[in-house]
């Protein structure tokens, strides 16, 4: 998670006051002094540092804080208020054409991410039931428009390009038409980018603005460039009035700092964030979620959100009825591993779980988790399908065990301790039958296979 770091810090630091009766002006003084070197040592910029730490301070030692019977507490509510209020307080949602043809502008320096991030926008466009349609308007960087046309076949997202040789404006204008003409509903230009800002390329990008008049410009922002992701908002904010941030590479080695900084910088908000390299990696950035994962309470709508999109519905829940009633096999045990790969990688759910970023769990070895579902998956392949069907075959059958261990490239003692799970597992099922009916619409309906 980008805001590793710092989560750790400000946990740290909040755990302190909340495991105090009574807090003094003097310990919300030493707390504040504490949250300030995290929020700095997290690239934050030093303006929005002083500006947040002022008016927690404020909130912090009035009277209702200081003689509430739970202070510290009173003080993790303030201080995630204000995190939410520096990263824009809800989530800020794409302004649509009343007209039918949307136009969306993707601006930014080279190398942010901006053809992938097309693709990535398209995607969940497509299965918000848009008809998006790519334009390629970047004609300096070699391959640009080759890129946007695989990424385009990837996501099954028409892409619409005149060459290298027509004026990025005329590309624009001409895509207009072209949407109309085919029925896409909205365009989304992929612009190009410099090393540097320059003139040339802002006035190239005034240009395509008023030729197109877009709905949203959006700018797509490298948040691993820390403090230079801000100044650059900044800049492009001021030459063409942006409508929206998205925040790319946030899953990367980045301290954060940036998702704090622009919008309070800028005034504009985020709208979406990258959060890995697959096409279906990009998240609407929700404030209030996000500063609540950084303060360890997790984020369980984004969870169950995540889930309700990954997961077959009627599926799961067929799946979830014969583990309850202990009907299940091994091909139902693969079935609800598949599901649960679709959720992402292990580290990736349990930030979203309350307490899931806390430092006692940072060093927790996820990958060893994810190596034994792997070899429990080759171990379930080698089975024969009468096997998996009938498990009991297995227990009472060395040669069955040997053929299996052999074909998974495993040992007979972990095809005995896969044995020796599943059926502790029907058991746990056995007794669990019970919390069914208080759980329907909660994490259980929605993940039978944990």
């Amino acid at each position: 998670m980008a805001f590793e770091g710092l989560a750790s810090k400000l946990q740290e630091t909040l755990k302190k006051l909340k495991g105090k009766g009574k807090l003094s002006e003097k310990d919300i003084k030493e707390a504040m002094r504490e949250v300030k070197l995290a929020l700095l040592e997290a690239d934050v910029n030093y303006k929005v540092v002083k500006g947040f730490i002022n008016n927690v301070s404020e909130k912090c030692v009035g009277k209702e804080v200081l003689e509430s019977l739970t202070p510290g507490q009173q003080v993790i509510k303030i201080v995630n208020d204000e995190l939410t209020s520096l990263m824009g307080v809800s989530e800020s949602k794409l302004n649509f054409s009343d007209s039918g043809l949307t136009v969306i502008m993707l601006t930014g320096l080279q190398g942010a991410g901006k053809t992938t991030m097309g693709g990535k926008l398209a995607l969940q466009l497509r299965k918000k039931n848009k008809k998006p349609l790519l334009v390629a308007a970047d004609i300096y960087r070699p391959a640009a428009i080759k890129q946007l046309q695989v990424v385009g076949k990837q996501i099954d997202v028409p892409v619409f390009s005149m060459g290298d040789k027509v004026s990025p404006v005329d590309i624009a204008k001409a895509s207009i038409e072209h949407a109309k003409n085919v029925g896409c509903n909205v365009v989304i230009i992929d612009t190009a980018g410099r090393l540097h800002i320059d003139e040339e390329l802002m006035e190239e990008l005034r240009n395509i603005k008023s030729s197109v008049n877009p709905e949203e410009i959006l700018l797509v922002v490298d948040s691993m460039t820390g403090q230079d992701a801000v100044n650059v908002a900044e800049t492009f904010n001021n030459a063409l009035d942006v409508t929206g941030v998205i925040l790319t590479k946030l899953d990367g080695d980045t301290r954060g700092g940036a998702a704090l900084s622009i919008r309070e910088i800028t005034k504009k908000p985020i709208k979406f964030v990258g959060l890995g390299e697959k096409m279906s990696d990009l998240e609407v950035f929700h404030p209030e979620r996000m500063a609540s994962r950084i303060l360890g309470m997790g984020d369980i709508l984004s969870l169950i959100e995540k889930a309700q999109q990954a997961i077959d519905e009627k599926e799961a829940k067929e799946l979830g009825s014969r583990m309850l009633n202990q009907e299940f096999n091994f091909e139902d045990f693969l079935a609800a591993m598949s599901q649960m790969k679709k959720l992402g990688p292990l580290n990736k759910l349990l930030e979203m779980f309350p307490g899931g970023n806390s430092k006692e769990l940072q060093g927790l070895d996820l990958s060893q988790g994810e190596k034994e579902l792997s070899k429990t998956e080759a171990i379930i392949n080698s089975m024969t399908l009468k096997e998996r069907r009938n498990p009991a075959l297995i227990s009472g059958s060395p040669s069955r065990k040997r053929r299996i261990a052999l074909g998974s490239g495993c040992s007979i003692q972990d095809i005995n301790k896969l044995m020796k799970s599943f059926e502790g597992m029907k058991k746990m099922m056995k007794q669990m039958k019970g919390l069914q009916k208080n759980n329907k619409k909660g994490l259980f309906g929605k993940f039978p296979f944990m």
